[in-house]
């Protein structure tokens, strides 16, 4: 499946958005501005961003601890984003959900689950419904590697497999949960084989490469709308940050990080765009400038903006 100009373009623009925007994080915290951790996506954005542009607006996904990139890819807005994190009023759950715990209704995600495998219960819940409802619409719950070891990955997979519910499940292999290496806690290297326990389609991609990841979410998509069921798509990438942001990250080693560091996915997409000449080296500056004003905005709203009033503590515990 051939990729258009425009769509590669918008490849780059929403990962270096997803890049910016955890640059931007970083620094607030190393300032003292974030109250707890900040866990980032450096290394993983071009998995983020192919799987959510093969979604529409009205398909949801489900995210982790480290969806800051996941709720940028499928098209939040960084000022109430960063916001949130600022824990001001006018962050997408009005400062009270913070980092880890962001949601983004207006464009379909139902939300950062800090609790590992979380969203996919959730996910299978809301494609459940999709599916009672005789809607056309997708979920994708995002999740790591570490999260294939537990509860919920086995029941949400299974339940999935056996009605043959409309979910996309992303598995970003980014070979660490905390510090745990997935080799000391799985014996096969090739996590898609987990599908085969369910009877489930599974692909396998290169996660640094947007258009690879894009290719495969597309057919997945496709197949969980018109009925098909499930898939597990994996996107082999890294995370080249620590658990959370300044960790000393001790269990393992710099040489490793640096080696993995050659494929870090937004400097490989603009080296592509601009050797396979589909764009110039003049567009790429003015895509990143674009970026950086834009950041420079959303942090500018964030600051400004009201802090919570303490009277109001216990609003929004409950839906309407």
């Amino acid at each position: 499946m051939a990729v258009s100009r425009e769509l590669q373009i918008e490849m780059l623009r929403r990962m270096e958005r997803i890049h910016e925007f955890e640059n931007t994080a970083v620094d607030l915290f190393k300032r003292g501005q974030v109250k707890g951790a900040i866990h980032t996506c450096f290394g993983m954005e071009a998995s983020h961003t192919g799987i959510c542009l093969a979604l529409r607006k009205d398909d949801l996904i489900a995210g982790t601890h480290r969806s800051h990139g996941h709720n940028l890819a499928k098209g939040a807005d960084p000022k109430y984003m960063l916001a949130e994190i600022l824990g001001k009023e006018t962050g997408y759950c009005r400062g009270r959900g913070g980092s880890m715990h962001i949601a983004a209704f207006d464009c379909g995600s139902l939300g950062a689950l800090a609790v590992v495998g979380a969203g996919m219960p959730i996910a299978v819940g809301a494609a459940l419904g999709f599916k009672m409802r005789g809607e056309d619409r997708v979920t994708v719950p995002f999740f790591g590697d570490g999260a294939t070891n537990t509860g919920n990955f086995h029941e949400a997979m299974n339940l999935a497999s056996i009605w043959d519910l409309p979910v996309v499940f992303a598995l970003e292999n980014n070979h660490y949960a905390v510090s745990t290496n997935i080799a000391g806690t799985c014996r096969i290297d090739d996590l898609s084989l987990r599908a085969q326990s369910y009877g489930m389609r599974a692909m396998r991609v290169d996660g640094f490469d947007p258009i690879a990841v894009y290719q495969a979410a597309t057919e997945a998509v496709a197949l969980a709308r018109s009925g098909q069921g499930p898939t597990l798509l994996v996107t082999e990438c890294y995370r080249l940050d620590g658990h959370y942001s300044g960790e000393p990250q001790v269990y393992r080693s710099r040489e490793e990080v640096e080696a993995w560091r050659a494929h870090e996915p937004v400097t490989r997409f603009r080296t592509h765009l601009l050797a396979s000449g589909v764009a110039t080296q003049a567009e790429l500056d003015a895509i990143h400038d674009e970026i950086m004003r834009q950041m420079e905005e959303s942090l500018e709203f964030a600051r400004s903006s009201r802090q919570p009033d303490p009277s109001t503590a216990m609003n929004y515990i409950y839906a309407d």
